[in-house]
């Protein structure tokens, strides 16, 4: 590698020259046909198992170079004069701030006699955190991220109180990196210790006596390529109050193995340390689970669960046992109890046995487990003692979204959301006792909701499979192909696309628009057996899910494809470009947001081994033979009308590194002929999702703008109805 970056060093500074582009004269509202950047290309090709496979955009890859930072400059200087000239851009971006501008509280969360919740008075770009003693006590700013940066990238997370209540520790992380931070403060005064802990990344903080658990990677021998350099020897450490992090405890490493996480977590008793090991970058989708009883002098582990095969979540400890939500023997996921000294599965007692539905998760709260089910991707709770006996299903104010939050042991109330596309989130004061719920907390909205209306429909894809789609619309919409559309999926890793609500998706449902969230496979929806329907090998029935949707959407007269535009981010941006190189002609416009597009060598940088899991890896022969056939990046082809594109990304994105995006967007530039246009959008200190309230509008912005040019729509903004 350093042969080829030094000989690709004279071809570059004479290539510089090449990066730099004019934009032709606007005429009218319709800007003229772009010239986009020449970028160089170089000879360079690998070897996968016997097949030749060019990739004359490598140079890209190189994320500190000055050649790439020159490329950048020239694309978003096309890209920002293109999206300049849409006249309604601006009062686009305004109309977003007047829907977002209301207040905005999270759910309370009682720890060791405080309670703490955030709150964003309605533009701020990063919540606040507030916290009182009890619930009627007096509220006070603990922390405001507003005041930590001028740009307000910088965001709070992993807000964890000790046993005692006198400290809490949290995380920083700065300009949209995963990069963490640990800071510890004192919650009376308000005042940081000096206590710092760094390179932080995939950890819990798990506090024990006088100090907390953490996960962490070594210092980057090259701090330069931090956002890029492949991440590896993920290792545990033990931090004591009042003592610099070279000090920090060694309590696990694993260095024969260096492609695993390795995070911890205490129960909250604090008897046992939890170790949770997976070995994603090897294909495995399950984890293995270790423990060690902290009030014992034997610091020996325990091996509960050995394999990566199946998946185990801790729950708690009851009694000296734990209950463990897992998919072993179970695709829909079931809770058991197993005894750590006598681990085998034949002793494990079943708590919650499996149901026809997904689990998708459970929390604990006042001796009680809340099971949270999807029931055609809609929440469905019941309570259960921890003996598994059934107290009562939960009732919930409608069809949508909700979610517990997590409580201890001597609790008598806890509190729950819930949100629709169509219902801004609600918190209910739940009495555990006897089932009663209460409004605790209501969202005023600027707007009134009620005037759209959400169905879900089935669409039938290429094998047979009903996908559900979620369609969000004015009510009384007329079905007469002519709607504006925005189809929206993820699709892998197990992730479900629940209901929520989105104040900015307003601004495209007020304009006449129709808002379609598609459930492929590859997602948790319906447990196990629809995740690995859409991963690995499987992963065409992802993209078939989703042109059936969109096929189904035109078929029934919602929209038609010149007024269809899709949408998605991370997964969902290969998502996207996959559709674009298998389907070019079905949608008009494709928004693929820090997109995993080059599949061949996505392992290759930060934590993307972790994605072999669900994706397989080019490293194997049958691996390859299948992610080549769908990768975005190898599939586009040379004089091909593509849909109007704007690939986004950022500068800080260290999971999804930009690179994926711009070597997809120069290839598809050289490649795309046809008027649509084909640009990237590349944000400054922003990561793989907006660092910051101001970024995330502004580029909402930005995809409702360029997504209507291109659809040929004139929004209002308050007139009567949109103008075609």
């Amino acid at each position: 590698m350093k042969a080829l970056r030094s000989s690709l060093s004279a071809r570059f500074a004479a290539a510089a020259a090449l990066v730099a582009l004019t934009v032709s004269a606007v005429a009218a509202q319709q800007p003229a046909p772009l010239k986009y950047p020449v970028t160089a290309t170089v000879p360079h090709v690998d070897d996968y198992h016997g097949a030749k496979v060019a990739d004359p955009f490598r140079w890209l890859e190189d994320d500190t170079a000055s050649t790439v930072k020159l490329w950048v400059g020239a694309q978003n200087e096309v890209t920002f004069a293109y999206l300049a000239k849409i006249p309604y851009r601006g009062a686009l971006l305004e109309r977003l701030k007047e829907l977002s501008n209301y207040p905005r509280i999270s759910s309370p969360v009682r720890r060791k006699g405080w309670v703490w919740y955030t709150k964003n008075s309605g533009l701020q770009n990063q919540s606040v955190y507030f916290i009182a003693r009890g619930l009627d006590g007096k509220e006070e700013v603990l922390i405001d991220p507003n005041t930590l940066t001028a740009d307000g990238t910088t965001r709070v997370g992993g807000f964890q109180f000790d046993d005692t209540g006198k400290h809490l520790a949290y995380t920083l992380s700065r300009a949209g990196s995963d990069w963490q931070e640990i800071r510890v403060m004192d919650p009376v005064t308000k005042k940081d210790l000096a206590d710092q802990v760094r390179w932080v990344k995939v950890s819990g903080i798990s506090w024990h006596k006088n100090g907390f658990f953490y996960s962490r990677y070594p210092a980057p021998s090259d701090t330069s390529k931090k956002l890029s350099s492949v991440n590896e020897n993920h290792q545990v450490f033990y931090h004591t109050l009042g003592t610099d992090q070279a000090q920090d405890r060694l309590i696990f490493a694993d260095p024969a193995n260096p492609q695993r996480f390795h995070t911890v977590g205490v129960t909250d008793d604090e008897r046992f340390l939890i170790l949770n090991i997976s070995d994603r970058g090897k294909g495995a989708d399950g984890n293995a689970i270790w423990v060690r009883d902290l009030t014992s002098a034997d610091t020996a582990w325990k091996k509960v669960v050995t394999g990566f095969e199946k998946e185990f979540n801790v729950i708690d400890n009851d009694g000296g046992a734990l209950l463990l939500l897992t998919n072993a023997g179970a695709p829909n996921r079931r809770v058991v109890r197993v005894d750590p000294n006598a681990p085998g599965e034949s002793n494990w007692k079943v708590i919650i046995p499996e149901q026809k539905e997904a689990l998708g998760g459970v929390s604990n709260v006042g001796g009680y487990l809340f099971a949270s089910y999807l029931r055609d991707v809609t929440s469905r709770i019941i309570q259960y003692k921890y003996d598994g006996t059934r107290v009562r299903d939960v009732p919930l104010p409608g069809v949508g979204t909700a979610g517990f939050s997590s409580g201890e042991r001597g609790d008598k109330d806890t509190f729950f959301s819930f949100t629709s596309f169509t219902a801004p989130p609600t918190t209910y004061r739940y009495d555990l006792a006897s089932g009663k719920s209460t409004v605790y907390r209501e969202t005023k909205l600027p707007f009134d909701p009620s005037q759209f209306e959400t169905k879900q429909v089935f669409a039938t894809s290429k094998d047979g499979t009903k996908v559900p789609m979620f369609l969000v619309a004015k009510k009384g919409l007329k079905l007469d192909g002519r709607n504006p559309t925005l189809v929206y999926g993820y699709g892998g890793f197990n992730i479900s696309t629940l209901p929520g609500f989105s104040a900015t998706r307003i601004a495209w449902l007020e304009q006449g628009g129709v808002y379609a969230s598609v459930n492929m496979r590859g997602g948790g929806e319906y447990g196990e057996e629809w995740h690995q329907a859409g991963m690995k090998g499987n992963k065409q029935n992802v993209f078939d899910d989703f042109i059936a949707a969109g096929e189904w959407l035109i078929a029934n007269k919602y929209t038609s494809s010149d007024r269809m535009a899709m949408q998605g981010g991370s997964n969902g941006g290969l998502l996207v470009g996959a559709i674009m190189t298998q389907r070019p002609e079905l949608f008009k416009v494709a928004l693929p947001g820090v997109g995993v597009m080059d599949m061949l060598r996505f392992q290759k940088f930060t934590i993307g081994w972790n994605w072999v899991a669900d994706y397989g890896s080019s490293d194997s022969p049958d691996g390859f033979k299948y992610l080549v056939k769908y990768s975005p990046l190898h599939n586009l082809k040379d004089g091909v009308a593509y849909p109007a594109t704007m690939v986004t990304t950022a500068d800080h994105d260290d999971r999804v590194v930009p690179a994926h995006s711009f070597k997809f967007a120069a290839r598809l530039q050289q490649a795309h002929r046809g008027a649509n246009p084909v640009l990237i959008r590349i944000e400054t200190t922003s990561g793989h999702g907006s660092s910051s309230l101001t970024k995330a509008l502004e580029s909402t912005a930005d995809q409702y703008a360029f997504s209507w040019f291109n659809l040929g729509v004139t929004p209002t903004f308050g007139r009567e109805k949109a103008v075609p």
